[in-house]
């Protein structure tokens, strides 16, 4: 049908008398409908004298046709993929994918082509290694990227005799931007790639006579590494680069646009609660939370996990804001004690301010409680107790000290400030929202606050102290 014969638009009128419309009429005009080829639609435009019938194109929503031309366009890619044999064009495929934020519909792909690369590793075979430095740095930088392990040794060939990079490399732009992101995946001990920091950063800064290209590429990379990126921030402006690249795909380069557009719509969601409002004395951070939530687990499938988190993150900021900021001792104590009992009964007894918060949490917990039985057959509510109220404890521990003017020795600061950072209570939500299905001895595993939880949130409460100590090294 041509969708620009606007004659399947027009409408049918049907008069009738100035009476009450009979039951049967309409089933007969629905009937009609029915028997029609487009949906259809029956308005009382005036009252007891006239029916239209409405008919449709019957066409589908938007958002099936873009979801349909995704799936044609990953095909192809998978398609790509199969085809291209050639081990630098693999590992540049690869690094488009990733970079332009579509390589998460790939893994098995990637995984197989880089588990190919991996098995040159383990069978040292020379003959089969890409020589120069940009291939080399970037087959490197994508098997660590993907958990292989794989040797720093690889670079030796790459040094002198006394063990410092070949001069001739200071004019290899390419090979010089792989290996400075390259050498932010270094471990521990790894002398080679610490000396490939400073070595591609001071040569990549003396640069003058290179692309428009491959300048915009290494500016933004000495000003923000990829290992340090958000995913989906980069590859909003990765798009933006990669469509001016002469080597440009257009079938990655529609995906990588169209894939953005969906996720980022899987990402507009209602705010529910209006703490904002209610508790203007604390930061209303809701975007930022949200930002940082998409940075933590992007991918569109774990919409639920984002929500979660996101909420989860605002709600910390509000609550550390009444025990930080706006509390009394007298009021903070009360609040635990009700949060320690979970008491909504007990409510009456707190402020105003306190009881929107008090219940927006409660609230929050049950609504998330509900979702994971209903979809994973799992109480869940005791757990997510328990990890509010540790924080609300070591918040009120903190703000005794304040309070009292007591200064805490090192040691009992950070035995409650691994707490206080939140990290047991994002990591426990996130576990529940991903996680199906859940078993009761992971889950006690990881209410017991293993090592692994402990060390990561002691990772970050010195990160977020440095961030705003007045003291600088």
């Amino acid at each position: 049908m041509n969708i620009f014969n606007l004659n399947i638009f027009k409408p049918i009128y049907i008069r009738t008398s100035k009476k009450q419309i009979p039951n049967h009429c309409f089933a007969l005009c629905t009937s009609a409908a029915a028997n029609s080829n487009q949906h259809s639609f029956i308005t009382n435009t005036r009252p007891c004298s006239q029916i239209v019938i409405r008919r449709s194109g019957n066409y589908k929503p938007p958002g099936e046709r873009y979801a349909t031309r995704s799936s044609e366009l990953k095909m192809q890619v998978k398609m790509m993929l199969d085809k291209t044999v050639e081990p630098l064009d693999q590992l540049e495929l690869i690094d488009n994918l990733q970079r332009l934020g579509i390589s998460y519909h790939f893994e098995n792909e990637i995984k197989q082509i880089l588990s190919v690369f991996n098995k040159k590793y383990s069978k040292n075979d020379q003959q089969s290694k890409i020589k120069d430095l940009y291939a080399t740095a970037l087959e490197f930088r994508l098997l660590r990227q993907h958990g292989f392990k794989v040797s720093e040794e690889i670079f030796d060939r790459f040094k002198n005799e006394k063990g410092e990079f070949k001069s001739r490399l200071w004019d290899d732009t390419e090979g010089l931007l792989q290996l400075y992101e390259t050498s932010f995946l270094s471990m521990e001990s790894e002398s080679t790639l610490e000396m490939a920091i400073e070595f591609s950063m001071k040569h990549l800064n003396d640069q003058t006579s290179i692309d428009q290209c491959h300048s915009r590429l290494a500016h933004h990379g000495l000003e923000l590494p990829l290992h340090w990126t958000i995913l989906r921030a980069e590859a909003r402006w990765f798009i933006n680069i990669y469509k001016d690249r002469p080597d440009m795909n257009q079938i990655l380069l529609e995906l990588a646009k169209l894939d953005f557009n969906i996720v980022q719509a899987k990402y507009q969601w209602w705010k529910g609660t209006c703490l904002a409002e209610k508790l203007s004395f604390a930061r209303d951070r809701l975007v930022e939370c949200f930002f940082w939530t998409t940075g933590v687990i992007f991918e569109p499938q774990y919409e639920f996990c984002r929500k979660i988190l996101t909420k989860v993150n605002a709600l910390v900021t509000t609550i550390d804001d009444i025990y930080d900021v706006y509390g009394t001792l007298e009021e903070l104590e009360v609040f635990t004690r009700i949060i320690e009992r979970w008491d909504v009964c007990s409510v009456h007894q707190l402020p105003d301010y306190m009881q929107i918060c008090y219940l927006a949490l409660n609230n929050f917990v049950n609504e998330m409680a509900y979702d994971i039985l209903k979809e994973k057959g799992f109480i869940i509510i005791p757990y997510l107790r328990k990890a509010w109220t540790d924080i609300c404890k070591a918040y009120l521990q903190e703000a005794r000290w304040y309070f009292n003017g007591y200064k805490p020795t090192m040691e009992e600061y950070m035995n409650t400030a691994w707490i206080s950072i939140s990290t047991h209570v994002i990591l426990s939500h996130a576990f529940f929202a991903v996680t199906s299905p859940i078993e009761k001895e992971a889950v006690q595993y990881l209410l017991d606050y293993p090592n692994l939880i402990r060390w990561s949130a002691t990772i970050l409460r010195l990160s977020d102290d440095l961030a705003t100590s007045m003291v600088r090294i």
